[in-house]
């Protein structure tokens, strides 16, 4: 055998593997971070893919309710092709309160699960995502990245793998106000003579659990730590002036790995119901 036909049955050979590394998802480096997105396959009716962000140490970055202080993600798939509705998940984030106020966090990394519906199976399917999002130590710094992932080629078990480990794993289960199990939102009621509308929020779980309050889009939400007994207040610090009932109210108690997501509809005197 010749060099040229040893070096072209060595290139056959590789060519596998060197496709697969051309189509692994590609890091894309920010301000003190760096982003990618992940191919998971197919899952059920949807393409399952992830949104991965590794943060340098000492940095954190926001959850979709920042808190006090800090910027949420903010995502712009407009140059996506053969893809309609994009699901974003949220791992459940961790309570930081320093000098700047309370802000909902993650770091050093996050993985946010993503359900993408593709009209036409048979075509490709590209994701185009330009990503703003919040880098914080001290202070907070708006940071972009621009993204993009044909979901068929980087398909890959591990990446499968990080989404489902990483990400879903740690995505709060919906439960019903009352609902059964080692950790759940029991019951809230209106607190009264306060000015602005109050709740107490009982919960079961163990101790050291989280609670998340929010409101509609462009409502504040205040949420305390567990109080003496157990209970949470969450108070409604603010709302647009010409909002008007029914408006929703979602709770997320934490405790370690384990998180439920609990939705409660407040009637036009914002009381529960």
């Amino acid at each position: 055998m010749t060099i040229v036909s040893r070096w072209a049955a060595l290139v056959l050979l590789l060519w596998p593997a060197l496709a697969l590394a051309e189509a692994r998802p590609v890091w894309v480096q920010g301000l003190h971070s760096r982003v990618r997105l992940l191919s998971g396959g197919p899952a059920g009716e949807h393409r399952l893919a992830g949104l991965e962000i590794e943060l340098d140490r000492g940095f954190k970055t926001y959850w979709r309710q920042p808190g006090e202080a800090g910027l949420p993600p903010r995502f712009d798939w407009s140059g996506s092709a053969n893809v309609g509705e994009i699901r974003v998940l949220w791992p459940a984030p961790k309570r930081l309160e320093d000098a700047a106020g309370v802000s909902y966090v993650y770091g050093p990394r996050v993985v946010l699960p993503l359900k993408v519906r593709v009209p036409d199976p048979g075509r490709p399917a590209h994701l185009r995502l330009v990503l703003e999002y919040g880098v914080c130590k001290e202070i907070c710094i708006p940071a972009r990245a621009e993204l993009s992932l044909d979901l068929a080629a980087a398909e890959s078990p591990a990446d499968r793998r990080l989404i489902e480990e990483a990400g879903l794993a740690r995505v709060p289960r919906p439960l019903p106000l009352g609902g059964e199990g080692p950790l759940s939102v029991v019951s809230v009621a209106r607190e009264p003579g306060t000015d602005k509308p109050t709740y107490r929020v009982s919960v079961r779980g163990p101790g050291g659990a989280t609670l998340f309050g929010e409101g509609p889009e462009e409502w504040f939400v205040d949420t305390s730590p567990p109080r003496g007994d157990g209970a949470f207040t969450v108070t409604i610090d603010g709302k647009p002036k010409d909002a008007r009932g029914p408006a929703l109210l979602r709770l997320t108690l934490v405790a370690g790995a384990d998180a439920v997501e609990t939705e409660v509809h407040l009637d036009e005197d914002l009381t529960p119901r």
